[in-house]
């Protein structure tokens, strides 16, 4: 029985002598078995329900797709040809949309600075200030764009100014939210070199945050104002000013081959600012 013991014991010290995480025979053996295909059909099936739920809580379905598609074709024959004699009408607007996009833009990510900084974990002074500031940049980033456009208007009254102010709000919490994440992740070495030689805080993030953030920043700006530019044209349905005047007035009078003219120019313009900002972000990058 001793010799058995002792052959058995030497039998499994042989068989699991590659079984040590280090060797290549350990490595195959301790590796993570692939997830089941229980897992994967379970996924799916909760997918599909989610989907079913949502179809039938909403009403929407195949059968009310089909129902609308050929009002939905007589409304692009009446789109087509596009009048391209109204282009002249709406350069103006156009311009006013860029230059509401550009101040939006600009204010909003002024304002976001000290903001984002606020809701850095690792800069704001303390928890009681950053989890007020975060909430308070939940709150900018619930009201839809188009809610502070006709809130500003109630103000403002009608103009481009209405217009302004929530491309800044909308801005400000866009690029807030994104910078400050972007902080949180940045390399503490510098931080915790500077913090040693005696910096304060002003200088630690002037001399330590502002030259690993600077890149990030104008990309998050020029997204930003991408965005603005599309968000422009629409907040002139509620009197803040643009091209979305425009749309308002062409729809209003079931003018769709006007409305097709100056769908087509800001796409014209979307795309120029599109490329442009493309080839900026892959210089700062």
């Amino acid at each position: 029985m001793k010799g058995q013991t002792n052959v058995s014991l030497e039998h499994e010290g042989r068989a699991g002598a590659g079984k040590e995480p280090g060797s290549r025979l350990g490595q195959i053996v301790n590796r993570p078995k692939p997830p089941g295909k229980t897992k994967h059909l379970l996924t799916l099936v909760i997918i599909l329900l989610l989907l079913w739920a949502s179809a039938k809580q909403t009403g929407a379905g195949v059968t009310e797709l089909f129902t609308g598609f050929p009002e939905m074709w007589k409304l692009l024959k009446e789109m087509f040809p596009p009048r391209w004699s109204y282009f002249d009408n709406i350069v103006q607007g156009m311009l006013e949309t860029i230059r509401m996009a550009l101040l939006g833009t600009t204010i909003g990510a002024i304002f976001a600075i000290p903001i984002s900084i606020l809701c850095a974990g690792n800069l704001a002074p303390s928890r009681w200030i950053y989890y007020p500031a975060r909430l308070l940049l939940n709150l900018i980033r619930t009201i839809p764009d188009l809610l502070l456009a006709a809130l500003f208007v109630a103000v403002f009254g009608l103009g481009p100014v209405p217009g302004i102010l929530a491309l800044a709000v909308f801005s400000l919490g866009l690029i807030a939210k994104l910078t400050y994440e972007t902080l949180e992740t940045i390399d503490k070495g510098p931080l915790e070199a500077m913090t040693a030689v005696g910096m304060n805080r002003i200088q630690l993030i002037v001399y330590g945050v502002v030259p690993q953030l600077a890149a990030q920043f104008t990309s998050y700006v020029l997204y930003a104002f991408e965005i603005n530019v599309r968000a422009a044209a629409i907040l002139g349905l509620v009197g803040a000013g643009g091209i979305g005047l425009y749309y308002e007035a062409t729809l209003g009078f079931l003018e769709y081959d006007k409305t097709n003219t100056i769908i087509i120019f800001t796409l014209a313009i979307v795309l120029i600012i599109d490329y442009v900002s493309t080839k900026l972000r892959e210089k700062l990058l």
